[in-house]
């Protein structure tokens, strides 16, 4: 007896669905996380940027600290939003936009570590217009005036190529026609400090700059902040590396998530076409 042929498969029902609950609700959280940090991430560059002068905001825009966070967090939040938003409408516009956003920002990051590693002595050269700008407004602005204060210490090193770097600044400036009290001197960070000295002396740094290297070195830090940088970089290319691989990487499962879910929903969508063009014509 022969066997009859299986019927055609009808259409799935109204409450299949092919976007996956896991990965909807994962790139949801995965967004809103990112999402609240970056809105943290304003509110406190906003907040450092009120604390300060109106002369201090506008001197040195370009190297503010509080101004960089502020739009790293706005950049942040404008592309969670979207991926927020769009996993949890099921929204393919948003859910695309947050792909290209995240895609750019990615693209643009691994550019610009190729282009530093192969542009080695140009990104030195940036690096040191970067320092001497911040050395130049280091009285202007009270955050980066800690940030350089950090440095220093850190890496054990005092201006960019050397000491008399500080020269650069107004109030350090070793000109004979300058009526600064902090004339020919250096900041307190550049200072070699003793482990048992339980007060830091703030003027260990007064003079140094009318000293030679030799008798200078007997009580600051003489060398530049940029060899010093640069020698801690060759030194740490594996923790670098696992740093921007963690950078990275959140970006990649966003990427994919982002594009498995649009998948999904076009799916979704040509599941429900054809149910209700069954319903209209069932010879369909």
């Amino acid at each position: 007896m022969a066997r009859r042929a299986p019927a055609p498969a009808g259409p799935l029902g109204d409450d299949f669905s092919f976007v996956s609950p896991v990965a909807k609700y994962v790139l949801f959280f995965f967004n809103l996380l990112f999402w609240m940090i970056s809105m943290v991430m304003v509110a406190v560059g906003v907040y450092a940027r009120l604390l300060k002068h109106a002369e201090a905001a506008m001197a040195c825009l370009a190297v503010d600290p509080a101004i960089l966070l502020i739009m790293v967090g706005i950049l942040t939040f404008l592309i969670t939003f979207c991926g927020c938003v769009g996993s949890l409408r099921e929204n393919i516009c948003l859910l695309q936009t947050f792909s290209i956003c995240l895609t750019v920002v990615f693209l643009l990051q691994l550019a610009a570590g190729v282009l530093g590693f192969v542009f080695s002595d140009k990104a030195r050269g940036k690096v040191s217009e970067l320092i001497n700008g911040a050395i130049v407004h280091y009285r202007d602005d009270l955050d980066l005036q800690n940030l350089i204060d950090f440095g220093q210490k850190e890496f054990s090193c005092c201006g960019g190529v050397s000491y008399k770097d500080w020269s650069q600044n107004m109030y350090f400036n070793c000109t004979a026609t300058n009526p600064s009290r902090e004339r020919c001197s250096v900041p307190f960070s550049c200072c070699l400090h003793d482990t048992d000295q339980a007060v830091i002396n703030t003027m260990c740094g007064h003079g140094m700059q009318a000293r030679g290297y030799l008798e200078a070195s007997a009580f600051i830090h003489t060398n530049g902040c940029i060899d010093k940088l640069v020698n801690w970089i060759h030194s740490n290319l594996f923790l670098l590396g696992g740093i921007t691989l963690g950078l990275a990487l959140p970006q990649l499962v966003g990427i994919v998530l982002a594009q498995l879910l649009i998948n999904q929903i076009r799916d979704q969508i040509k599941l429900q076409l054809y149910n209700q063009q069954h319903r209209a014509d069932p010879w369909y």
